[in-house]
């Protein structure tokens, strides 16, 4: 029977570690520095008598005995959360508004990530257009926005940047006798705009082929054989091919991804650095 308990800090960041795949984003989803939570593991592993975490300077893995641990770890962290929650008289609400063009395929995982932070906590998501999200943002509609830069705005924080490319199906060919035909999000989007900006001042004639009204229907028009898409490589399905350098397309920029928030409480505060870790992780991946 072992005598001291778990540091329950150092449970919830050895869990984030083996959820983010790195001890610096674990670091930024608690709020914390690396060498801090390097050193909470140490300890954990000191505690428990064994190595949770194998290192190398190229990846993260859990151990045999850390693979074990984990959703024991989890089912601690939960009824922690779970005898706590008998004292709340109201749950937080959190309303998180999301870029369509930020959100994409990883959203399921954004949002375990944010729950495995604090199950305790009502997040509501929003999904639409960076324009759209801003203007409710300032509205006081949302409490916290995660967008493609604006024209106009310089504020918010940057979480990261993302590249972006041209995309089409595997076995689609451009005539050369007609535009460049464009598959994009309706209007409002920037990225809309800075891929016509782009043609334009490249002198490359080009039409809209199809015009969706998210990121889902924009991809599935790409697969169609539609056009071509300006798009994250992430958003879109296996065997979609970049074809700017066959084209002749202009480079595209990366895209910065920012973060605006009004949220002072702790616990969203927490919820919210969890978001942006696994977010920047979805993107570096």
């Amino acid at each position: 029977m072992m005598e001291r308990p778990l540091d329950l800090d150092a449970v919830r960041a050895f869990v984030h570690i083996a959820d983010l795949d790195s001890f610096t984003r674990a670091a930024e989803a608690l709020q914390t520095t690396q060498a801090a939570v390097s050193l909470k593991l140490k300890r954990l592993e000191e505690r428990l008598g064994c190595r949770l975490v194998e290192r190398t300077p190229r990846y993260v893995q859990l151990s045999p005995q850390g693979a074990a641990f984990l959703e024991p770890a989890r089912e601690l962290l939960a009824g922690h959360e779970r005898a706590l929650a008998v004292f709340a008289t109201t749950r937080q609400r959190l309303t998180i508004g999301l870029s369509d063009h930020v959100a994409g395929p990883d959203l399921p995982a954004l949002i375990s990530r944010m729950n495995a932070q604090d199950p305790q906590l009502l997040i509501e998501i929003r999904i639409a257009s960076s324009g759209d999200l801003l203007q409710s943002f300032d509205r006081r509609e949302l409490d916290t926005v995660i967008v493609r830069l604006h024209a106009g705005r310089s504020d918010g924080e940057v979480i990261a940047e993302e590249r972006f490319g041209w995309f089409a199906a595997p076995d689609w060919q451009k005539r050369s006798d007609e535009p460049l035909p464009l598959a994009t999000m309706a209007e409002p989007c920037g990225v809309r705009a800075m891929a016509g900006r782009l043609l334009d001042e490249a002198g490359l004639p080009w039409r809209e082929s199809f015009v969706g009204g998210g990121v889902a229907a924009v991809t599935a028009a790409v697969m169609a054989g539609l056009g071509v898409a300006a798009l994250a490589p992430r958003m879109l399905p296996f065997g979609a091919v970049e074809v700017g350098a066959r084209l002749g397309l202009p480079e595209l920029p990366r895209l910065p991804v920012l973060l605006h928030s009004r949220v002072r409480q702790e616990r969203p505060r927490q919820a919210l650095a969890a978001l942006a870790a696994a977010f920047r992780g979805a993107v570096r991946g």
